[in-house]
């Protein structure tokens, strides 16, 4: 249950989106109407497409879904074997100058050779020092702190272009915008954000008013957003794909950040919410928040309300998590209620395929989290449109 304090600033906060203050435009005898109406005797058989979906995958093809792989940009070829073995995505990892056009030509082959949902094709499209693609058809980005400075208009547009440039170049999915709050003068000390300026301001006012631009302006190109690193890393000094045992001792449940990530992940833009994998003493202090049931299922899903697609960030190289064996990341994960797991680790998918799929054997109550997380999973794939013929 989300908390009085909580709801009031995550209420304040969605008055600074566009639509989210606006007053209904049809009355209460369009809406009865609407409730109302008889279904006709053709969609009542009607199939649910992700039923249709679930119906020809195994146990072990399900579970292949909830798996973002990265692959290299500078060598693509693993991408068409993971693809052909029915990863839920992959993930363009570094920098790439390929232009636009060559990019689609690739994209597109993936999209005709996956056996079953087409897959995630993702990027890290911020802008400034966190930028993977930069060839002919993209646009040099600034950061996020000189994107949060633009007027509405210019922030409008520039998401826009992101959007129109991703989505033809056929990336269904970016891991961006950062919704992190770093305090003003904090910046030089917050290795991960503040010293790349990968915030969009000091306040959730800013943050929430830039991102959720940038949101609106992926998803108008049929690119899915994602918000990240819940419930916030704006806070930390050190950077979890580099270090371990990253903390934050000041983040709580009331905390700005996490009522700027309230206020956004149930826009229409429908994001995915990336987890952070650092652990946060006055949240839950002994266990990182990816893999902490407190923080994604009472915090992000309870008390937010949010019932979408939870990324994890890197649990295959990163830092932050080589304490818990490589098996127990991707179990724990979904445990926490969890839905995609992402590791640029590509020799770990295996493995964290064959560990989910263990205990979903062995035990029916892991075995129905994990029948949630594919649900989740293929739901969003078909808002994306991602279920059908490319």
């Amino acid at each position: 249950m989300r908390s009085p304090r909580l709801g009031a600033v995550v209420g304040s906060l969605l008055c600074l989106l566009p639509t989210a203050c606006a007053q209904p435009t049809g009355g209460a005898g369009t809406a009865s109407s609407t409730s109302s109406a008889t279904p006709s005797p053709s969609s009542s058989a009607e199939i649910d497409p992700v039923d249709a979906v679930l119906a020809e995958l195994d146990r072990r093809e399900q579970v292949a879904q909830l798996i973002v792989v990265g692959v290299a940009l500078t060598d693509l070829s693993p991408a068409d074997d993971f693809v052909a073995e029915g990863m839920g995505g992959v993930f363009l990892q570094g920098r790439s100058s390929t232009p636009a056009d060559e990019l689609a030509t690739e994209t597109a082959r993936w999209a005709e050779s996956a056996p079953g949902p087409r897959p995630w094709i993702g990027v890290d499209q911020e802008g400034g020092a966190v930028q993977t693609l930069s060839g002919p058809g993209f646009a040099d980005l600034p950061p996020a702190a000189h994107q949060g400075a633009m007027s509405d208009e210019e922030l409008a547009a520039l998401a826009d272009d992101v959007g129109a440039s991703l989505g033809g170049a056929g990336i269904n999915l970016n891991l961006a915008p950062v919704v992190d709050v770093v305090p003003a003068g904090t910046e030089d000390a917050n290795a991960p954000i503040g010293a790349w300026d990968r915030q969009y301001g000091s306040t959730a006012e800013d943050v929430v008013r830039a991102a959720g631009a940038v949101a609106d302006g992926l998803a108008a190109h049929g690119v899915t957003p994602t918000l990240k690193h819940f419930p916030g890393l704006g806070r930390v000094a050190e950077n979890p794909d580099e270090s371990r045992d990253v903390t934050d001792d000041v983040t709580t449940r009331e905390d700005e950040q996490v009522a700027a990530f309230g206020a956004l992940a149930g826009s229409d833009a429908e994001p995915f919410v990336m987890m952070s994998s650092a652990t946060y003493t006055h949240i839950d202090p002994g266990t990182p928040a990816v893999f902490s049931p407190v923080v994604v299922d009472d915090l992000l899903r309870g008390q937010l309300g949010f019932d979408g697609v939870v990324i994890s960030d890197d649990i295959g190289a990163a830092q932050a998590v080589q304490d818990t064996p490589i098996t127990e990341r991707a179990v724990r994960f979904i445990e926490a209620g969890g839905t995609l797991m992402l590791t640029m680790d590509a020799g770990a998918v295996d493995e964290m395929v064959d560990a989910v799929v263990a205990r979903a054997e062995a035990d029916p109550a892991f075995a129905a989290e994990v029948d949630e997380a594919v649900r989740t999973a293929l739901t969003a794939k078909a808002r994306a449109g991602l279920l059908g013929n490319p």
